[in-house]
């Protein structure tokens, strides 16, 4: 599974024309499934997304997890993470998880974020989203778990 996490001071999802999501501090997390990728990839994604330190102590060091500062997560589903390029210009997604299968990795770990974490809001799966974000520092961290 492939994400993107941006710090952010807030976010918010529009579908519509209508916020289904919002939160304050936290991170952005924008994630994708890949074909092959199985639950046991989607928690380990998780952990790590959990318990990396990207918000800053009092010295101003990156050095707290989103548990450590009781941020929120929001959770969207990016299958253009799997863009592959090499070939021309114009992105190709094979390596994309199949819609059905790609809801069934994002519904896993959007369950397990809940299960341990308290502050989790989603998009909506497969939506013509508007993602709406302030990146605190700016800090954007692409993460990839195999």
């Amino acid at each position: 599974m492939k994400a993107v996490l941006q710090r952010v001071s807030e976010a918010r999802v529009a579908v519509a024309g209508e916020t289904v999501a919002t939160i304050g501090v936290g991170m952005l997390v924008l994630v994708c499934a890949e074909r092959g990728d199985s639950e046991a990839v989607a928690e380990k994604l998780l952990t790590k997304i959990l318990k990396l330190r990207i918000f800053p102590d009092e010295a101003g060091k990156m050095n707290r997890s989103v548990q450590d500062v009781a941020g929120s997560l929001l959770i969207v589903s990016q299958f253009t993470l799997a863009a592959d390029v090499s070939g021309g210009n114009r992105p190709s997604f094979t390596q994309a998880a199949p819609p059905d299968e790609g809801r069934r990795l994002y519904d896993h770990f959007v369950a397990a974020a809940r299960a341990a974490h308290p502050l989790v809001q989603t998009g909506v799966f497969a939506a013509d989203m508007q993602v709406h974000l302030v990146n605190d520092g700016p800090v954007t961290i692409p993460l990839q778990i195999q």
